[in-house]
C-alpha cells in the first residue's frame, strides 16, 4: 500500500462505489424489512404453514421457508443474516441453521439478470440458464444438507396431543395455527411500533456497515495482489488447469478474481469473449462460490452464534461445482 498509494485509494473508493450505489439500496431495505417481520411475527406465520413442506425435503422447521424465499430474492448475506436471528431468538439449533445458511447464500435475481446476463453479457437471453444452474443448485444443495449432522434433534415445535382418552379432540387448521403462532410472537416481542422501527433501522444499518468495511477491503486486497503478482501467479496454474481439462485458458482470471469477489469475476467472465457456453459456466461457479468478500460477510455474522463455518464452506465449493455442471446440462434447453 506505501509503494502504490493512488491504486490503494482507486480501489478503495471502487470498493465503496460498489457499496453505496449497488448493495447498500438493495440490502439495506430487506435487512430492515426482515427485522419488522421478526417483530410482528409474519415469520413465525409462515414458519407455520411451511413446516409440512420444509420437514420431509430439508429437515428444517416450517420458518426456514421465509429464510428460503428471502435469500433468494435478496441475495447474500440476508439468509445468513435471518438464521442468526432465528438462532438467537432459538427457533432454530446449529444442526438446523448451518443446513439453512448453506443453501440461502445465493445471488439475488436482479444481480443475476441485470448486472451479470444484461450488463457484463449483454445477453438477456442467458438469465434462465444461469439462474436454473444457479438456483436449482442451491436447492439441491439444500436437499444433500439433510444429512448434515444426522442425528442432531429437531427443534420442538409443541405439538398439542390430538388424543384426550378414547375422545379425539379436532386439530385447528393450519392456517388458525399459523395465526396464533404469529400473535403469540407479537405478544412476546412486546415492542411498539416506533421502537421497533428504530431497532430494525439501527440493526440494519450497523450490519450495512460491516458488509461495506469488507467489500472495500477485499477491493484494495485484490488490488495489492494483483500488483504484487500474486493474482498472476494463481492465474497461471489455474491455466494450467484448465488446458488439461479443455477449458478455455483465458477464463482463468474470471475464475481467480471470482474467488475473491463475485463482481469482479463475472465482470471477467462476460468480457473474456472464448465461447459463451464456457463464460456462462464460469459465471455459474463464480455467482454460487459468493467469493471471500461473502464468505467474511457471512462469517462475521454467524461470529454471534454457536453455527460453524467449516459446513458453509464445503456447501459453497459443491454449489459451485454444480452450478458450473448443470449450465452443461441445460444449454439444449435454455441456453440462447
Amino acid at each position: 500500500m506505501a509503494v502504490f498509494p493512488t491504486e490503494t485509494l482507486n480501489s478503495s473508493l471502487r470498493g465503496l462505489s460498489i457499496w453505496w450505489q449497488v448493495l447498500f439500496p438493495a440490502l439495506f431495505p430487506f435487512f430492515v424489512i426482515s427485522e419488522l417481520l421478526l417483530g410482528f411475527g409474519i415469520v413465525h406465520f409462515f414458519g407455520k404453514l411451511l413446516d409440512p413442506l420444509m420437514r420431509p425435503l430439508f429437515r428444517l422447521p416450517g420458518i426456514g421457508g421465509f429464510v428460503v424465499t428471502m435469500g433468494y430474492i435478496s441475495g447474500y448475506p440476508v439468509g445468513a443474516r435471518l438464521t442468526a436471528q432465528l438462532w438467537e431468538q432459538r427457533l432454530v439449533n446449529r444442526a438446523e441453521g448451518e443446513r439453512l445458511v448453506a443453501f440461502t447464500t445465493t445471488s439475488d435475481p436482479i444481480f443475476l439478470i441485470g448486472a451479470v446476463s444484461v450488463g457484463f453479457f449483454q445477453n438477456v437471453a442467458l438469465a434462465p440458464v444461469l439462474a436454473a444452474a444457479h438456483y436449482g443448485g442451491g436447492l439441491l444443495i439444500g436437499f444433500l444438507m439433510r444429512f448434515h449432522d444426522r442425528h442432531a434433534p429437531a427443534t420442538s415445535t409443541n405439538k398439542r396431543s390430538e388424543v384426550s382418552g378414547t375422545l379425539r379432540i379436532r386439530r385447528p387448521s393450519r392456517v388458525a395455527e399459523a395465526l396464533k403462532a404469529m400473535h403469540e410472537a407479537r405478544l412476546l416481542d412486546g415492542r411498539e411500533l416506533g421502537a421497533l422501527l428504530q431497532d430494525s433501522v439501527q440493526s440494519a444499518l450497523r450490519l450495512m456497515i460491516v458488509v461495506g468495511g469488507l467489500v472495500v477491503f477485499f477491493s484494495v486486497v485484490m488490488e495489492m495482489l494483483t500488483h504484487a503478482g500474486v493474482v498472476e501467479v494463481l492465474s497461471e496454474a489455474l491455466r494450467f488447469l484448465f488446458g488439461v481439462i479443455g477449458m478455455p485458458v483465458t477464463l482463468a482470471d474470471a475464475g481467480i478474481f471470482g474467488l475473491f469477489e463475485v463482481t469482479l469475476g463475472a465482470r471477467a467472465a462476460g468480457t473474456a469473449g472464448t465461447g459463451l457456453m464456457h463464460q456462462a459456466a464460469i459465471a455459474a461457479w463464480v455467482l454460487s462460490w459468493g467469493g471471500l468478500s461473502v464468505h467474511a460477510q457471512v462469517a462475521s455474522l454467524l461470529s454471534r452464534t454457536d453455527l460453524r463455518y467449516r459446513p458453509f464452506i464445503l456447501s459453497r465449493l459443491l454449489h459451485s461445482f454444480i452450478a458450473f455442471a448443470l449450465v452443461y446440462v441445460l444449454w439444449g434447453w435454455l441456453g440462447p
